[in-house]
C-alpha cells in the first residue's frame, strides 16, 4: 500500500551512534532498529546547524540557515518564510505538531502585518507553520530572574492534573531525584544516576507517546505528524528502571586526543574552554552523564515499541511514512567538548532511517544508504510523498525517494553544508571584531571535511579516510592547500546558489520568456516592420482627438 500519512519522529540531541543499528556496543535499541529492518538507514546524514533552533528551522522550511535567517536559538523565524506545513497543506495534506519546534514567532512582523495570533493563519505563523495538537518545548528552567521561557507548559499542566503540585513539576519531580529529603537536581551532573522524581508513565517521553497514540486515533487521512520528542536531550536524568540500566563500565573511551590541545585552532580552543567543554573533560562527569543519556534513549526506544505497536494493530503501519531522526547529536566528552555547536561527527551527523510501506520500497528494506544527505531533503521529500512537485526554488533539499525504491540519482550532490552562528556566546567578542563575523561553514565531501571560519582565520580540516575520528587538523598544512582549495571552491559554489528567488520557479521564469508580445510591449523596434503586424494593430491608425 502506498504511504498516505507520514509520522515524521524528531528526538533531541540523539547521536547518530547511539543506537544497536548504528554499532554501540552497549546500548540496545530493538524498535528503532527494527524500523531499521523494515527500512532504509541513512548513514551520512548532516544537519544544517548543529545547534537545536537553527537545525529545526532548516529542517522545517527545507532551507539553509543563511536562506531562512534564524541561524540561533531565540532567532525568529520571519513572516512568510514558507515551512514544510505551507508545502503540504497547498497539496491537500494536513500538518501538525506534537511535542518540540524550539522555534520563536516573529512576533513584530506578525505586527507590522497586522496578523492576529489567535487567527488560524497569525497562529500557524507562530507555531511555524504547523497546526498544534500539543506543543511543549520541555525547557521549564527557572533562575533568580524567573523562567527561562514565560510560555505555557502542557506538560507541567498534565503533572499537576496527576498530584505532581510543585510550582514546577517539569524540574521538581521530571529533571529533579530526592536525596534525605532534599531535591537533587538534573542541573547538576553528579545527581545523574539517581532515579527522577517521577512515576515513569508521566515522565516526558511517555506523555508524549501518548499524545501522539491520540493524535493518530482521531486523525482522518491525509496527515503529516511531527513527533518531536524532548529527550534524551538535557538534563541528563531518568526515572526507574531507567537510570541504573547501565553504568560507567558501558561508557565508551572518549573520542579525543592529546594533540587536539596542542595549539587549536582559536575557535575550537574557545569551545573547550566554555564550563560545558572543561565539565565533559572529566571523567567523573561522563560516568554520570553518559549513562542517564543511555538511559534516556533506551526509555525512547522502548516507547517506540509502544508506538509501533499502536500502528501495527490500527493498520497504520500499512500506510504511513515513517522517519526517525534527531536535531544534532551531543560530544559527551568527545573532541574535549560537551553539548553540541561544532562540527564533529558526533556533534552535526544525525540518525535517519525511512520506512516506507509501499510495494516500491521493497527491494532496499534493511538496507543501508552511504550518500551524502542533508536534514533539508526531508521536507522535499515529504513534498515528493504527499504528491507535489518540489518547489526547488523554495526548497534547497531534493527528495530521498529515489534512494528508497533502489533508484539512485546519477546527479547526487559531492559535498554537504552546515552553518554555524556562534554571535551569541560569550567569547565571540575576543574572537572577532565585528559579531556579524562570528560564523562558520562546514563543507564536507566523501573523504574530506572542512570548516572555515570568518573573521581572517585558517581553516579547519579533516582527512576523514584516514582519520575517522577527526583527530589530526590539517587546515595549516602546506602539503595539503589543494585540499583546501577544492573545498573552497565548493564552498563558493554553494555560495553562488540561487536562494532568494523564491516567488518565481523556473518555470515561471521560462513562460515569461516564452509569453506573447500581444500586450504590447515593443522594444527595440525602428518602424515596426520588424515584428508581425498584428502586434503593432494599436500603434497604428488615425490619431485621436481631444474632446472639446
Amino acid at each position: 500500500m502506498s504511504a498516505k500519512n507520514i509520522l515524521f519522529i524528531m528526538f533531541d540531541q540523539l547521536r547518530w551512534d547511539y543506537l544497536g543499528c548504528a554499532g554501540h556496543p552497549h546500548l540496545e535499541t530493538p524498535n528503532i532498529d527494527r524500523l531499521a529492518n523494515m527500512g532504509v538507514r541513512f548513514t551520512r546524514t548532516y544537519v544544517q546547524s548543529p545547534i537545536c533552533g537553527a537545525s529545526r528551522m532548516s529542517t522545517y522550511t527545507g532551507r539553509y540557515t543563511s536562506s531562512h535567517g534564524a541561524q540561533w536559538n531565540g532567532h525568529p523565524l520571519r513572516v512568510g518564510e514558507l515551512t514544510l506545513g505551507d508545502h503540504l497543506r497547498k497539496i491537500g495534506m494536513d500538518c501538525w505538531i506534537i511535542g518540540k519546534t524550539h522555534m520563536r514567532a516573529d512576533a513584530e512582523g506578525m505586527r507590522r502585518l497586522g496578523l492576529d495570533p489567535d487567527s488560524t493563519i497569525g497562529a500557524r505563523q507562530s507555531q511555524c507553520g504547523f497546526d498544534v495538537w500539543v506543543r511543549d518545548d520541555g525547557l521549564w528552567a527557572e533562575g533568580p530572574d524567573g523562567f527561562n521561557d514565560d510560555g505555557r507548559s502542557p506538560y507541567n499542566e498534565y503533572l499537576k492534573s496527576k498530584g505532581y503540585d510543585a510550582p514546577n513539576p517539569w524540574h521538581d519531580h521530571a529533571n529533579a531525584a530526592v536525596e534525605d529529603g532534599n531535591l537533587a537536581s538534573g542541573w547538576f551532573m553528579a545527581n545523574a544516576d539517581k532515579p527522577a522524581n517521577i512515576d515513569e508513565p508521566d515522565s516526558e517521553t511517555p506523555w508524549l507517546t501518548s499524545r501522539a497514540i491520540e493524535f493518530i486515533e482521531q486523525a482522518q487521512s491525509p496527515w503529516c505528524a511531527h513527533l518531536s520528542y524532548i529527550k534524551p536531550h538535557w538534563p541528563y536524568i531518568v526515572p526507574t528502571p531507567y537510570n541504573d540500566m547501565y553504568g560507567p563500565q558501558h561508557v565508551p573511551p572518549p573520542a579525543r586526543h592529546p594533540d587536539e590541545r596542542e595549539n587549536p585552532h582559536p575557535v575550537y580552543a574557545a569551545f573547550m574552554e566554555t564550563l560545558i567543554g572543561r565539565g565533559f573533560s572529566r571523567d567523573e562527569v561522563r560516568d554520570k552523564a553518559i549513562p542517564a543519556y543511555m538511559g534516556l534513549i533506551r526509555q525512547c526506544d522502548d516507547q517506540m515499541g509502544r508506538l509501533f505497536d499502536f500502528l501495527e494493530k490500527s493498520g497504520r503501519m500499512d500506510d504511513t511514512l515513517i522517519v526517525v531522526t534527531s536535531d544534532h547529536g551531543d560530544y559527551l566528552g568527545d573532541h574535549w567538548l560537551g553539548e553540541k555547536d561544532l562540527f564533529h561527527d558526533c556533534s552535526v551527523k544525525v540518525p535517519l532511517i525511512i520506512y516506507d510501506p509501499s510495494a516500491d520500497a521493497d527491494a532496499t528494506r534493511g538496507t543501508t544508504c552511504d550518500a551524502l544527505v542533508e536534514q533539508i531533503d526531508l521536507t522535499a521529500t515529504f513534498i515528493d510523498y504527499a504528491g507535489g512537485d518540489v518547489p526547488d526554488h523554495i526548497v534547497e533539499g531534493r527528495s530521498l525517494r529515489p534512494f528508497l525504491e533502489g533508484q539512485a540519482p546519477s546527479d547526487w550532490r559531492d559535498f554537504v553544508i552546515s552553518e554555524y552562528d556562534y554571535s551569541a556566546r560569550p567569547f565571540a567578542a575576543d574572537l572577532v571584531t565585528r559579531t556579524r563575523d562570528a560564523r562558520l561553514f562546514m563543507v564536507a565531501d566523501e573523504r574530506w571535511k572542512m570548516i572555515h571560519a570568518e573573521g581572517g582565520y585558517r581553516p579547519m580540516l579533516f582527512d576523514m579516510g584516514t582519520d575517522p575520528d577527526e583527530f589530526l587538523d590539517l587546515g595549516d598544512s602546506a602539503d595539503h592547500a589543494d585540499i583546501i582549495m577544492k573545498m573552497y571552491d565548493y564552498l563558493a559554489r554553494w555560495g553562488r546558489r540561487m536562494s532568494q528567488r523564491v516567488t518565481r520557479s523556473d518555470a515561471d521564469i521560462a513562460a515569461m520568456v516564452t509569453q506573447s508580445d500581444g500586450r504590447g510591449i515593443l522594444l527595440g523596434l525602428y518602424d515596426g516592420s520588424e515584428v508581425d503586424a498584428e502586434l503593432t494593430v494599436k500603434y497604428r491608425g488615425a490619431a485621436p482627438t481631444k474632446r472639446r
